[in-house]
């Protein structure tokens, strides 16, 4: 299990560990497009992220709000 600080750095992970790997024909389409927008900074939504990321294993993603009162 990999632990990751935010969805964009496991999408990061992601692609440098097993899009590399994927075989050209399952390349094509929205993962393609996934990794163009991400590599060349046009804008990839979290959303957009986890639902790649999903298609290959299982997300949990907590957040943790701490608040004190000065």
């Amino acid at each position: 299990m990999k632990k990751f600080t935010s969805v964009e750095e496991a999408f990061e992970w992601w692609l440098a560990n097993i899009y590399q790997t994927l075989p050209a024909d399952t390349k094509e389409g929205r993962y393609r497009n996934a990794w163009r927008d991400c590599t060349f900074k046009k804008g990839i939504s979290p959303k957009r992220m986890k639902e790649i990321l999903s298609d290959f294993g299982d997300i949990d993603e907590k957040t943790t709000i701490t608040f004190k009162l000065r």
